[in-house]
């Protein structure tokens, strides 16, 4: 094994000042060592998830670089069996060589490191346990990234009629002048068509890639893209360089699903990979709209076996519907469907663990302090915020 998986901190400094320039040192190697692990492993891969969870990043590295035995592996989840198969998996994938030149390659393209400890990680994916991405790579504006309370995912066929794309657009635009941030894949039809109507009405959408965000797949969507990443966020959890495989495509259609508080299919063959996206929203226990089409157009046949067959779907036709799949979801989370735009900008601005200060609050929600400052002492006196000496904390259910 190269010696230069032992790096001091100056060169993990190095490494990572691009991918992490507002962090130190400690972040920087607890960073890398997140980042290694997402270039040895596949999309999903619970045993690593597990050691993570178990050992740390770092430690967990240090211990599999070492060549171990798989049974000083083995804990209640993992068996030694489990361990020794992992291990093998891993093992042509331990070159420090190629590792630091998909570094590289996301340096070059002034990519970012986001951890699941940041700010702007995407909450919805803390539900995806240890089959979670270990970090994102991220081209555009981390702030872009969704909480999952206001974020819809909107898939579909690629293969899409005028009917289906119409629906994805006049979905789109209407999620977006509500505020809500729109998550899809980047794919052509339904896809492309909903983060193209996002962009048009100014809004925030975020492009969830199978690949390496260095391969901005498919190729004839370069410049939507493009267009992405100057206003929104194109993500992925597979290391710059890494091809958009069919594996990987079926693997991230669980973070679409995991980012969004909703997955609307909009046109879907029979067996479409958009069905795939809403198995995922199934298991997360997320709400999932589907739009009805034509009985003999083959692109809706998805939809309609998906209507027929999972409990968990609702028919919707109209941004309406979505939204109230939306409210109804977010009724736990302190947001209430009858909330102004005020109120909604200032709960949207906290988070539900570390307390944030009216400062940082007014700068996320784009108002004034004395206006923050008056929302918040309205809804501290409903119960629906508190705070401490560090700042304030939006509370997980609405009393109301």
């Amino acid at each position: 094994m190269s010696s230069t998986w032992n790096l001091s901190d100056t060169d993990v400094d190095r490494a990572m000042s691009t991918l992490r320039p507002e962090t130190d040192t400690a972040d920087r190697r607890a960073a890398f060592a997140e980042a290694a692990w997402a270039f040895l492993t596949e999309p999903g891969d619970r045993i690593a998830g597990a050691l993570i969870r178990t050992w740390g990043a770092a430690e967990s590295l240090s211990r599999i670089l070492a060549r171990p035995a798989a049974s000083t592996m083995a804990n209640d989840e993992v068996t030694a069996g489990d361990a020794a198969e992992a291990l093998a998996r891993w093992e042509p994938r331990m070159d420090a060589a190629a590792l630091f030149r998909s570094l590289s390659t996301a340096t070059s393209l002034g990519a970012r490191v986001v951890r699941n400890v940041d700010e702007h990680w995407p909450d919805g994916l803390d539900d995806l346990g240890d089959h979670g991405p270990r970090v994102l790579w991220c081209r555009g504006d981390v702030a872009a990234l969704p909480r999952r309370e206001r974020a819809v995912a909107i898939v579909g066929a690629r293969a899409s009629t005028g009917y289906g794309e119409h629906v994805a657009m006049d979905f789109a635009a209407g999620l977006t002048s509500r505020g809500y941030t729109v998550v899809s894949g980047g794919a052509y039809g339904i896809d492309g068509m909903a983060h193209r109507a996002v962009l048009a009405c100014g809004g925030t959408t975020v492009a969830v890639l199978a690949g390496g965000i260095d391969q901005l797949y498919p190729a004839g969507h370069d410049e939507l893209l493009r267009r992405i990443i100057a206003s929104g966020a194109v993500v992925s959890e597979v290391s710059p360089g890494g091809a958009p495989t069919r594996w990987r495509f079926l693997q991230r259609n669980r973070l679409i699903a995991a980012m969004a508080g909703v997955t609307v299919v909009i046109e879907a063959g029979y067996r479409s990979g958009s069905l795939n996206t809403a198995t995922h929203a199934r298991d997360l226990d997320r709400p999932i709209g589907v739009v009805p089409g034509p009985v003999t157009s083959g692109a809706s046949a998805g939809c309609h076996r998906l209507l027929r067959t999972n409990p968990a779907t609702t028919l919707v036709t109209s941004v309406g519907d979505v939204v109230e799949l939306m409210t109804n979801e977010s009724s736990e989370t302190g947001f209430g469907a009858r909330d102004s735009d005020i109120v909604t900008r200032v709960l949207d601005s906290l988070g539900t663990g570390a307390p944030r200060s009216i400062v940082v609050v007014a700068a996320r929600a784009g108002m004034s302090i004395p206006e923050v400052t008056s929302t918040l002492g309205s809804l501290e006196a409903e119960g629906r915020v508190t705070r401490d000496a560090s700042g304030w904390v939006r509370q997980s259910a609405n009393p109301t």
